[in-house]
């Protein structure tokens, strides 16, 4: 079976600055992946890299066995949470949308079909109510529903969610993650899902990559989330209650 996202030997610097070096890793059609780590360890940068926005120093990552490139509708991209541009007059339906042409210049005249296809994702998500309202107008939890539906409605083979549900109460932060984990498992997507927390996604998981000083450690939330593993990955004791 041809792995979704094979990762071999990538390293970042930023001058003498290390992100992550030696990263190797692949992940598997189906499976999901919780992308762990402090502030500034390189996870949003592991995404951008992924998704042909960030030049690696060197290794290879390749999407279903050719080389990651920007623009792939086959790969899903949920952005971190962040309020609306109040100058942009942009429906929910064209947001969602732009999942599927907006790599394009410019929005699309949009056909039969295409509508079809955004009804039908937004529908997904519970949220075919929203259709006609400004994006500006959205919550927080409205908001994440509308970029999930953005994310699948090109059928991806793998999604990347940059920390999806920060800015959201428990409650939201569980509807979306179900609903990130629910949409993959019907498509028979991968997920690789950037948080600072175990929790609301613990029931989908099946490993953890937790990315620390420019190392890194990948295995079961069991395997990883031990005190010897984090001790090592930060160089200083770490207690795991």
């Amino acid at each position: 079976m041809t792995a979704v996202l094979s990762v071999e030997n990538a390293t970042l610097r930023f001058d003498d600055r290390i992100i992550w070096q030696g990263l190797d890793f692949a992940i598997q059609p189906g499976e999901f992946i919780a992308l762990i780590g402090a502030n500034g360890s390189g996870k949003s940068m592991l995404l951008k890299s992924i998704i042909g926005q960030q030049e690696l120093t060197s290794g290879s990552i390749e999407f279903l066995g050719k080389r990651s490139t920007s623009g792939s509708t086959e790969i899903g991209y949920i952005p971190q949470h962040r309020s609306a541009d109040a100058q942009l007059p942009l429906r929910v339906f064209d947001s969602v949308r732009l999942g599927l042409d907006g790599h394009r210049f410019g929005l699309p005249v949009s056909s039969k079909k295409t509508r079809a296809l955004v009804m039908a994702a937004l529908e997904q998500v519970d949220a075919l109510d929203l259709a006609d309202k400004p994006i500006v107008e959205l919550s927080g939890g409205e908001m994440q529903r509308v970029r999930v539906a953005q994310a699948i409605i090109s059928k991806p083979k793998l999604i990347l969610a940059d920390e999806p549900l920060s800015a959201l109460d428990l409650n939201h932060q569980q509807i979306v993650s179900g609903l990130i984990a629910d949409q993959a498992k019907k498509q028979g997507a991968a997920v690789l899902f950037v948080t600072h927390d175990l929790n609301p996604i613990a029931d989908y998981v099946d490993r953890v990559l937790y990315l620390a000083q420019g190392r890194y450690e990948i295995g079961t939330t069991d395997e990883v989330m031990q005190s010897e593993v984090l001790s090592n990955l930060y160089g200083t004791e770490i207690d795991v209650v």
